[in-house]
């Protein structure tokens, strides 16, 4: 299945890039906090960064790859990343957490969907956009 995993290609290539996730651990669309409200080039980087589900650290750019993992095993993975994160249940509420959870394992799965294998994309707030396309 394509999913967004982290990766340090295009690093530089933008402004306040940054890459201090695990190289091929999946990632996901992080909350964002207030200092990002005004647009994705807040302070402190949140609104324009993936977080990584087993190091729980930020990077600016996210590649498709074809992991060899099902939907329940996604929704795993960001469950431990969430709770790990100190965001389970019992902070957030069962309700919020389940919502969080499952769109959380959809914008992985979906936005990796829209393009091949190999290709870079970065964020902006709740937006995924291109930012390498691989020769096909």
């Amino acid at each position: 299945m394509k999913l967004l995993t982290a990766t340090s290609e295009t690093q530089g290539t933008w402004p306040g890039d940054f890459c201090h996730a695990i190289e091929g651990e999946l990632v996901v669309l992080g909350w964002s906090c207030g200092c990002d409200d005004g647009g994705a080039d807040g302070d402190c980087g949140c609104g324009r960064a993936f977080t990584g589900t087993n190091s729980l650290r930020a990077t600016t750019t996210a590649m498709v790859r074809d992991l060899e993992l099902t939907v329940p095993d996604v929704q795993l993975a960001v469950e431990a990343h969430l709770l790990a994160a100190g965001l389970g249940p019992d902070v957030l509420g069962a309700e919020v957490f389940a919502d969080h959870l499952e769109e959380s394992v959809h914008d992985v799965v979906q936005f990796a969907g829209f393009w091949p294998v190999g290709t870079v994309v970065g964020r902006r707030l709740d937006h995924v956009h291109l930012r390498f396309a691989p020769v096909t």
